[in-house]
């Protein structure tokens, strides 16, 4: 079956792959699912809810789902019990899916006009459109819901001014923030959601996210299992994993940081795969698999009461950290940013 693309494209859209807008298939987190469906019933559902939880493993997917079960069934008393099953073919699934239905506002990184790309953050611009959203009476009496995603993208001003929002919410508005690490935000604005705890996907439910994503499974259980693992639970994770070379990038990065001494061959031979034109992604995730063995090392290394090595690691961390930062901001040599990476990363994991 052909896939249809009907959301915009977003920041971190993969080809192929459905937004969490247009995702019926909700995998995994049905226990957490059908406790937002009973509070709702039970006229209880609080006006702001934080869903934490590692990137990628379906937070926004299931605050869509809850959005079409609040507008489904306007009349809280005569909701089901559990979420239904979105029709893909329904008026409301495709307005909620195209991001045109007038009850539902999503917030995320907004599109630099002048430059065709995407911001880095999630601005304050946006935030403020919270305000004409709920200025707006609702057709039909029903919730209005307003979708940050994620919320860890927010600058200063724009969590500021969300924070004034969360203050006085209207009547029938439910806020739903999606955190990656909810240690980002605001105290203030934490201590004004209820938040909900998100735990991976199990390899089961991972591969069956996988098949609904229209993407290939490993062959062996064997191979299943260690994707899952890799993945850490997270559908995007492994899509990239396997769709853009990062079970290759990973490897080679791990036979790197593992040598006795630095293979300036393989190196180079890395730094020219991941810089290469149109390798964004590929990059990404060579830059963020060398930030992970770092941190590891230094959480392994502390365990372990070794506390010289675990500063050594945590310092290199932050100084690979930087070196990210800076080369995104300053658009610099990505084959020189690559091959500085391996080299720190395979002098620290050698000390």
């Amino acid at each position: 079956m052909m896939f249809e693309r009907l959301a915009p494209e977003q920041h971190d859209t993969l080809e192929g792959v459905p937004e969490p807008a247009e995702n019926a298939n909700l995998v995994g987190h049905g226990e957490t699912a059908d406790l937002l469906a009973a509070a709702y019933r039970a006229g209880k559902l609080p006006h702001a809810l934080l869903l934490a939880g590692p990137r990628g493993i379906g937070k926004a997917t299931l605050a869509f789902h809850l959005a079409h079960h609040l507008l489904k069934y306007p009349n809280h008393a005569d909701a089901p019990p559990r979420f239904d099953v979105p029709d893909p073919a329904s008026p409301l699934f495709r307005q909620i899916a195209m991001e045109a239905h007038p009850a539902i506002l999503h917030l995320t990184r907004p599109l630099n006009e002048k430059t065709k790309t995407f911001k880095t953050v999630l601005t304050v611009d946006e935030i403020r459109r919270v305000n004409r959203f709920l200025s707006m009476t609702s057709h039909d009496g029903g919730y209005r819901v307003a979708i940050v995603d994620p919320a860890d993208d927010m600058n200063t001003n724009a969590a500021n001014a969300l924070l004034k929002n969360l203050e006085e919410p209207p009547a029938r508005t439910v806020f739903i923030l999606i955190v990656h690490s909810p240690g980002s935000l605001l105290p203030t604005i934490r201590s004004r959601c209820q938040t909900i705890r998100l735990a991976p996907l199990s390899a089961q439910e991972l591969s069956s996210a996988l098949v609904g994503a229209h993407a290939p499974l490993p062959d062996s259980e064997a191979a299943r299992a260690a994707l899952a693992e890799r993945a850490g639970g997270s559908v995007r994770t492994a899509l990239l994993l396997t769709q853009y070379g990062g079970l290759e990038v990973a490897d080679a990065i791990d036979k790197l940081a593992a040598a006795p001494r630095l293979d300036v061959a393989a190196a180079h031979k890395l730094a020219e795969v991941v810089a290469g034109r149109d390798q964004a992604i590929p990059f990404d995730l060579f830059n963020k698999h060398i930030l992970d063995l770092l941190s590891d090392a230094a959480a392994s290394a502390g365990r372990a009461n070794d506390l010289a090595r675990a500063k050594t690691l945590s310092d290199a961390w932050q100084d690979a950290l930087n070196t990210v930062s800076e080369t995104q901001t300053y658009n610099l040599d990505k084959k020189q940013h690559a091959l500085t990476m391996i080299d720190r990363l395979n002098a620290a994991m050698r000390m």
